[in-house]
Order: C-alpha cells, then sequence, then structure tokens
C-alpha cells in the first residue's frame, strides 16, 4: 500500500523544503518513503516540483498520471502541471499564490484566470481545497511561512492527516528550526485550522 503526494511551484516557495518535512514526519513514524526533487532554473520563480511516496508499492518514486492521492499546488499557473498527476476522487490542494512568468510580464503571454485553473482541478475528479494566499495569517503584523501554512492546510484538509500524524510533525516542524519553532508551530497550526473551499 502507497500514498503518492505530487508537490509543485516555483522557486522561492519552500516547495522542496515542504517535501522534506513530510519525508521526516515519514521516518518519524517508520513509513517507508521515497523522495524525487526536480528543480527548474536556478532562480526564484523557476519551476520546482517534487513526488513523494509513502509507504510500499511501486517502483521508484515517479508517480503515474492519475496517480496521486494528493497533489499540492503552491502556485496558481504551476498547478495546471500538476492537474494530470491527480487520482479521482484523491485530493488537490492549491494555494493560490501568482508568480507571472516573465513572458506574461513582457506582456508575450496571458496568465490563466483563477475560474480556468479551479475548472481545469475539478475536471480531474480530484477533491479540490483551496486556498486564498491573500487570507496567509501574519504573527506580530508579519506574514507567516507559507509552506508551512500549506503544510498545516494539507494535515487539516486532505487525506494526509489519516496517513501521517500532525502531532509528530509538528515535532519535526520545532526541530527543523529550532530558533523560529515558536512561529513555525504556529504557521503549521494556522494551517492546520483553516478551511479550504471548493
Amino acid at each position: 500500500m502507497s500514498y503518492d503526494i505530487y508537490l509543485v511551484g516555483v522557486g522561492g516557495q519552500g516547495i522542496l523544503t515542504l517535501a522534506d518535512l513530510i519525508v521526516r514526519a515519514a521516518v518519524r513514524k517508520e513509513h517507508p518513503v521515497s523522495f524525487f526533487p526536480t528543480k527548474g532554473m536556478a532562480q526564484r520563480g523557476g519551476f520546482v516540483k517534487a513526488e513523494l511516496r509513502l509507504g510500499q508499492g511501486g517502483v521508484g518514486p515517479h508517480i503515474r498520471e492519475n496517480g496521486a492521492h494528493l497533489v499540492i499546488a503552491m502556485e496558481r499557473s504551476e498547478a495546471l502541471k500538476g492537474v494530470r498527476y491527480a487520482r479521482p476522487e484523491g485530493d488537490f490542494l492549491l494555494y493560490g499564490h501568482v508568480w507571472e512568468p516573465t513572458a506574461v510580464m513582457l506582456g508575450e503571454a496571458a496568465y490563466p484566470s483563477l475560474e480556468s485553473v479551479l475548472e481545469t482541478v475539478r475536471g480531474s475528479n480530484a477533491r479540490l481545497v483551496y486556498l486564498d494566499s491573500r487570507e496567509l495569517p501574519k504573527i506580530d503584523g508579519v506574514y507567516v511561512a507559507a509552506n508551512i501554512f500549506v503544510l498545516g492546510a494539507a494535515f487539516g484538509n486532505t487525506t494526509l492527516g489519516e496517513v501521517l500524524d500532525a502531532d509528530k510533525m509538528t515535532e519535526v516542524v520545532q526541530a527543523r528550526w529550532p530558533r523560529g519553532a515558536k512561529r513555525n508551530v504556529a504557521a503549521f497550526d494556522a494551517g492546520l485550522r483553516v478551511r479550504g473551499t471548493s
């Protein structure tokens, strides 16, 4: 039995850190885990993805089309790259951050509307969980880390919370950044409490 996770976004969003935290939580629960990261351009805004497999099953961590139990997309247009991996009846968590590519900024390409992206995700027959990036919470007037917030939302809104333990993840977050533990745990807890829209 395996649980496959496909994460996608752009450089600077902490996609690979998010994946690393999931790996660490799986290890703490003694789950077998495979992790395959991919980076695009080595700069902020370049394509980044990660494929994770928790448990046994398949060969290696590569996820087949329509095979991911959970897709987490941290950027609106990049979410379209994850749709073909979404399993029907699986979960698709979309954090609606917008990072316009150079071609869009130069007026050479159009950026997809939120409605068109949501419609495409719904067409995969995955269960959509949408988080509005404008509602990212603040602590002491400063926005929390979006990737940690989204991780909490994944635990609170998708089947990831049935596969891994939120308390173990809290321990992982505390251990990963001892000096920033309080702030990062608060970001994770805020995500746990939020309820995404469909």
